[in-house]
This record gives C-alpha cells, sequence and structure tokens, in this order.
C-alpha cells in the first residue's frame, strides 16, 4: 500500500524509551507510519490541492481585470485556493488585499510545509499564525500531520468552521480530546477524528453540540458505549456514522431518527445493536473483532427497528459471529417467521467459509431473513481447516430459498477458488434462481490464468439453469485493495449504488469470451 505518510520523527526522550524496552526507533516511526496510512485512506480529501499549478497571462494593456469582479466572486475565488496561494493574492492589487481575510478559508497542514528539518514545529507556527490572523469563517480545516494543540480547537470553534479534521499526530497517539470541544460547534457539517480518546461525557450539557452535523468519521478513537450515545443525541441532523479501527466497550447502540448510512470497518466491540434508526438505509461492516476481555468470544449484530434498512453486510456466518433478529438469534435450521424476517433489505452481503460444514449450513436460515434480496454478494472465506463440505444435495434438500427463486438478479460471487463447496453452491443457485439475470465469478488472488479458471468451473457447463436469460462474468481483480469496502470513500457516499462490487479485471475481453463460451456453452 502506498501510504503517503512519512515517518513522523519522535522525540530525543520518547526514542530513548523504546531503546530500553529493546525496539529500534527507526522501525518503530515505519510502523506508525503505516499504521497511519490506513487511518489516512479513511479520512475524505481535502477540498483544494496544492498540486495544481496557477498562473495568469499577462494582458495587453494596464487595465487591472483581477480587481474588477465583484467581492462575492473574489472571496468564491479565495476560498478554492490552498492557504498560502490565497494569502498570496494580496500581492495582486489593493482590491484584494482584504479578500482573503474575510473569505471562508481551507487550511490544510500539508499545504504549509516548509522545506528543512524540524518541519512539524515550523507547520504548528505555520497553522497558529493563520488561525490567529484569520477571523473566519472556515471552509474546511485539515490537520493530520503536526502536532495538535489544545488551543487550536477552541480557536476554530469560534470561527464558524464547516468541516474538521483531526488527526492526533506523532507522540503519544493516545490523547484526551478535551471536553471544551463539544462547545460551540454550531457550524460544523463534517467532522472526521483519529487516535483520541474520548473524555468524559456524561457530565457535559445535553443541549445540541452539533446541531448541523450532517456526516461523522472516527478512526481508532478509544470511546465508552454512552460516548456514542452521547453523540447520536446531540446531532439531531446526523446521516453518516463512519467507524475505523476504534474500540468500544461492551456495545455500540445506534438510535438515531436522522442516521441513512453507517459504516463500521474494524472495530473492536462486542455487539452492534440497530435499537431505533428508521431512516437508516445502509449497514456496512466488515473485519470486527471480539475485545479479549469479554466474557464471550463472539460479535453479536442485533437488528431491532430498521424499517428502511436496504443494504446490508458483511454477515459472517462463523462460530465467532451472531445475527439476531428481532428477539431471535439465526441459527442453522431456524424457523423463520415474521418477526425474523428484514424485508427492506434488497442488497445483501455474506461472507461463508464453505469449507466448514456448520458455517455453510447458516447460509439457508440467513437467506430467508431476507426475503426480498435482489443482489446478493457471497464472499468466500480462506479457512485452514475443513470440517465437511456441503455437496448438491444438501442445497436441494434445504428446500425452496424464496429470495434465490424468485427475487436475486444478480450474484457476485468474490474471492472463488474453486472448492467443492463453491461449487454445489453456485449449481445449487443456477439450478433454482428464476429471475436471475447476472452471476459474477471474482476469482481470489493468485489465479492469473484463464485455463486454470476454465478447470476450476468446467463443472459448471452442464447445469441446467433455471434462468436461460442469465449472463455469466468470470474475472480476476486486478487490485484487491481498489474498491474495496473497508474505504470509507467508496462505502459511506451515495454515488456509490453497491460499494460491494468491485469489477475491475486483469483478462481481455476476448479472453472473457472464451471463457463464457469454452464453460458455460461449451460445443456439442
Amino acid at each position: 500500500m502506498d501510504t503517503g505518510v512519512p515517518a513522523f520523527p519522535m522525540s530525543p526522550v520518547m526514542a530513548e524509551m523504546f531503546r530500553q524496552l529493546g525496539f529500534d526507533p527507526d522501525q518503530v516511526e515505519g510502523f506508525l507510519a503505516h499504521f497511519l496510512s490506513y487511518t489516512h485512506c479513511a479520512l475524505p480529501e481535502p477540498p483544494v490541492t496544492a498540486d495544481a499549478r496557477l498562473f495568469a497571462l499577462l494582458p495587453d494593456n494596464s487595465v487591472d481585470h483581477f480587481s474588477r469582479p465583484p467581492d462575492a466572486l473574489l472571496g468564491n475565488v479565495v476560498s478554492r485556493l490552498p492557504v498560502k496561494d490565497a494569502a498570496r493574492t494580496a500581492a495582486l492589487s489593493r482590491r484584494w488585499r482584504g479578500v482573503w481575510r474575510s473569505a471562508p478559508l481551507v487550511l490544510v497542514d500539508a499545504h504549509v510545509h516548509p522545506a528543512g528539518t524540524a518541519y512539524a514545529q515550523r507547520v504548528a507556527c505555520a497553522v497558529s499564525r493563520v488561525l490567529a490572523a484569520h477571523p473566519g469563517p472556515f471552509r474546511c480545516v485539515h490537520l493530520t500531520e503536526s502536532p495538535l494543540l489544545t488551543a487550536w480547537l477552541q480557536i476554530v470553534a469560534g470561527k464558524g468552521i464547516q468541516e474538521l479534521t483531526l488527526v492526533n499526530r506523532p507522540w503519544p497517539l493516545e490523547i484526551f480530546l478535551p471536553s471544551t470541544f463539544f462547545l460551540g460547534m454550531e457550524t460544523l457539517t463534517r467532522l472526521y477524528l483519529g487516535h483520541w480518546i474520548f473524555p468524559v461525557t456524561a457530565d457535559l450539557p445535553r443541549a445540541p453540540c452539533f446541531p448541523n452535523l450532517h456526516e461523522l468519521g472516527l478512526c481508532d478513537v478509544v470511546m465508552k458505549t454512552g460516548d456514542l450515545d452521547f453523540i447520536l443525541d446531540r446531532s439531531p441532523v446526523l446521516e453518516t456514522l463512519s467507524l475505523e479501527g476504534g474500540r468500544l466497550e461492551h456495545c455500540l447502540r445506534l438510535v438515531s431518527q436522522s442516521l441513512r448510512r453507517v459504516q463500521i470497518i474494524g472495530c473492536s466491540v462486542q455487539e452492534i445493536f440497530v435499537v431505533d434508526a428508521p431512516c437508516l438505509e445502509r449497514l456496512i461492516q466488515s473485519g470486527g473483532w471480539c475485545p479479549e476481555d469479554t466474557d464471550g468470544n463472539c460479535t453479536r449484530l442485533k437488528i431491532g427497528h430498521a424499517p428502511m434498512l436496504h443494504m446490508l453486510g458483511y454477515l459472517e456466518l462463523d462460530s465467532g459471529h451472531v445475527l439476531e433478529v428481532g428477539k431471535t438469534i439465526i441459527k442453522a435450521g431456524t424457523r423463520v417467521s415474521q418477526s425474523t424476517m428484514v424485508p427492506s433489505v434488497g442488497i445483501l452481503a455474506l461472507e461463508v467459509r464453505f469449507g466448514v460444514r456448520n458455517d455453510a449450513k447458516m447460509v439457508p436460515s440467513v437467506l430467508r431473513c431476507f426475503p426480498n434480496v435482489e443482489t446478493l454478494h457471497i464472499k468466500s472465506a480462506k479457512t485452514d481447516r475443513s470440517t465437511g463440505k456441503l455437496n448438491l444435495k444438501f442445497w436441494h434438500e434445504c428446500g425452496d430459498i424464496e429470495c434465490i427463486r424468485s427475487r436475486i438478479k444478480l450474484l457476485v460471487f468474490h474471492d472463488f477458488r474453486g472448492g467443492r463447496g463453491e461449487l454445489a453452491f453456485l449449481k445449487y443457485f443456477f439450478e433454482t434462481a428464476l429471475v436471475l439475470k447476472k452471476v459474477v465469478i471474482l476469482f481470489a488472488v493468485g489465479f492469473a490464468s484463464t485455463e486454470e479458471a476454465r478447470s476450476k468451473l468446467s463443472s459448471l457447463g452442464s447445469v441446467k439453469r433455471a434462468s436461460e436469460t442469465s449472463t455469466v462474468l468470470v474475472t480476476v481483480p486486478s487490485d484487491p485493495k481498489e474498491g474495496s469496502i473497508r474505504s470509507f470513500k467508496i462505502g459511506s457516499r451515495f454515488s456509490a449504488d453497491d460499494p460491494f462490487a468491485n469489477y475491475s479485471t486483469k483478462v481481455t475481453a476476448s479472453e472473457l469470451q472464451y471463457l463464457r463460451r469454452s464453460i458455460f456453452h461449451p460445443a456439442k
């Protein structure tokens, strides 16, 4: 992964501490940069870039065309520039001198890096000067590469900031967010925090502290259960919640009248409970794990009141994860009823170890809980142990699965390895799916040739498909990280109709045609 995050030099005192512990400070710095890269991948991009080159053609006469537009237009121009370029506009003419101080600025610490050594301290000084000189408002403040000063939080709170990104760096990583941060943020619409510990929120005022906040991202933030309740309760218009790599004690409860999309990636949490979220449309979770100091050894997903929930996944069907709908824990063989169904879900993603018999046996029961699914993503999870694969006979004996028989139009099978359990499931699907329009089979990384793919899928050529009009696309992902659901940028934005889908390929069009013809339309 190209992190783009340089190693951040630690202080001599911290370096000596690591040496006494038996660690090489240089290696620790490199590890930190790699660790921070995951946070940076999750962050939204600043609204301006310093990469563009600015230039202007000199006019043929001495007329000052730069100063003729109205103040509102000049301010709009300045607010779309990196902060150093915005300040430089004061040299254009007398008219421009006050424009940058009245325009909504974008302050990105990475844009004010001076050359030379000790840049962290210089960046901090530059950021402090900008915050002190500009009366506000700030369109965006994006601080990810400089040591954060508590005084900055109080300054930006009083200057009409709209978008704020704060990543704590460098040492130590775990610093308590000051409780005063939750006061005076009425204008904030987007907030991303990285590598902080939440303060005690129980004694803070009950009035809304983020009345205009629409998007919240928390990356490697340590919270108690009540802390997230505090944020949701005081963010009345919050629509997007993204959690990445943090640790929550015990339970993550979703109670919100405004939330529309929630993404939980790589978090340590014992339970995710959708208590009351009437507007929730997307719940995406991946890579979750249960804290070691909990009594149980599983992560539980409980779906309560979420009548608008349309997209859900990945549901991991193994002994370490539990799905509960209403008040019923879904197990292999569970008899579904109206109280255990989630009829609103149209896009569902499952992660299944087909080589583990008990895990694969969960698939029919889970699918029956979602009778109206039209797009199904199946991710085949790798396992080092096999406890008996399910054959085609099992799938036929499990009875009708309503969504497969009459609803699913698109099946995407991720990380296909050609195992017998995977092939048995695909054969059952082809034989019973009446309205199926398209199947996409994405091979796991390591399958480089079409011949190898052909040999793995050859047995599917003799399957009589229930839907003769369905098409099959067989492909190899070009980059497993490209388009990953672990990206906040993909999973949390509504512009991605199906963030689980990634159809990037290495094979050519002629190779795909050869695969489809030779596997699914063999010569007679």
